[in-house]
Order: C-alpha cells, then structure tokens, then sequence
C-alpha cells in the first residue's frame, strides 16, 4: 500500500505536465484541435500508442539482462574466491556495485535515444499534425500503462509477503513457488518500467515543444516529397 500511495502522485504530476506541455505545442503549431478521420492524426495515434509498449519491453528485458550480469559476477566471486562460502573471506560488494552502474547506464541507451528520436523523426518527416497525435496516444497509453504495473508489481510483490507468512500453506508449497515467479516479474513492473515512463511521457512531450518551430517550417518531408 506504501508503494502504490508513493507512485500514484508521480503519475498524476507527469501527466498534468505532460498535458500542460501538449496545450504549449499546440499553441504553437496551431493544432486548435485534432480530427481522428485525419490520416494524419490517426497515423500518430497508433504510433504514440505504441512507444509505450515498446519502451516497457526494452525496460524489462534490460533489468534480465542487467541481473544475469549481476548472477554472474556473484558466482565468479564464489569460484575464484572459496572462502566466502567458509565465511573466512567477504563478497567484495564494490564489483557488484560497479557492474550494476555500468549495466544500468548501457541500457538506458536505446530507451533514451527512443525518446529523443522518435518525436523529432515523426515531426520532421509526417509533420506536426501527425506528431500531435503521437502525443496524445503516448499521453493516453502511458499513463495506464505505468499505472498497471505499479499496481501489479505492487500486488504480486505483497502476494509474496503474503503467503510467506503462512497463507496458502506458507513457505514451500506450490503457491510459493508461484509467487515468487510473480515477484520476480513484479518488481522490473513497479520499481523499474512504471516510473520510467513519467519519464518517457514529459520528455517526449518537451522535445516535441522544443523543435516545434522547426516541424513547423520544415516539417512533413515525406507529406511534401508525395505532393499530399
């Protein structure tokens, strides 16, 4: 309940600023208002719809990826150095540590690049029109997105709490085993893809105000090379 209580502000605040950022694009490329019939709009709908899904898979699978780095390392430790299992040496944390920061800076890459690129490439080549529905789509699917998996991760982690205490059988029985498969997934859900994308939403929305001007006057490439 702590946790769910700490996450819920943060998505309400990202998406007032993302909403307040969208009405300044809007402002500022004209966009009074955005017709679903519109190709154009429609097109950035389900592209902005998509970004969040695809931005929750890169998230999760880096975290795998980030811990069998960290399994490995451990196991390495245990091998080349025997007497941490004989308690006579100690797990030299400062490698795990340092493995962790490399790990989690070389995958915040290709999320970061996602969401510089993808605004300035839908608004330089389908136009502003088509960007102000990315918006609105990434708005609307990222905000429930990051919802769900606050509230999910925060479920299965408690479910685990839970029967660990003796429900269900406590420890040892099948439930157990199934909620620690539960947890194990929950917490990249809530600790590491739901806060992500309060990122994701404003920054996508910022780049977007601050190139506006450019999509403005230069924008729609593609709109124009096919004479649309």
């Amino acid at each position: 309940a702590g946790k769910l209580k700490t996450d819920r502000p943060a998505y309400d605040i990202a998406v007032l600023t993302a909403i307040a950022l969208f009405a300044a694009y809007s402002a500022v490329t004209g966009l009074e208002s955005m017709d679903i019939m519109n190709p154009s709009v429609l097109n950035g709908l389900l592209i902005g719809a998509m970004l969040p899904f695809l931005l929750s898979s890169l998230t999760v699978k880096a975290v795998g990826r980030a811990a069998f780095h960290m399994v490995e390392e451990v196991r390495r430790q245990f091998r080349d150095r025997p007497g941490i299992l004989k308690g006579t040496e100690k797990l030299v944390r400062a490698g795990c540590v340092e493995l962790s920061t490399k790990a989690e800076h070389k995958e915040m890459v290709v999320p970061g690049v996602l969401a510089i690129a993808a605004p300035f490439l839908v608004g330089m080549l389908l136009g502003p029109d088509t960007l102000g529905g990315m918006l609105a789509g990434t708005l609307i699917t990222g905000f429930l997105i990051a919802v769900m998996m606050a509230n999910a991760g925060g479920a299965w982690d408690n479910a685990k709490k839970f029967i660990e205490k003796g429900e269900y059988g406590g420890k040892g029985t099948p439930a157990h085993a199934a909620s620690i498969v539960g947890d194990t997934v929950g917490d990249p859900f809530k600790d590491t893809a739901g806060p992500s994308m309060n990122i994701f939403i404003k920054l996508i929305t910022i780049v977007s105000l601050t190139f506006a001007p450019l999509f403005v006057r230069y924008g729609d490439i593609i709109g124009r090379y096919l004479g649309f």
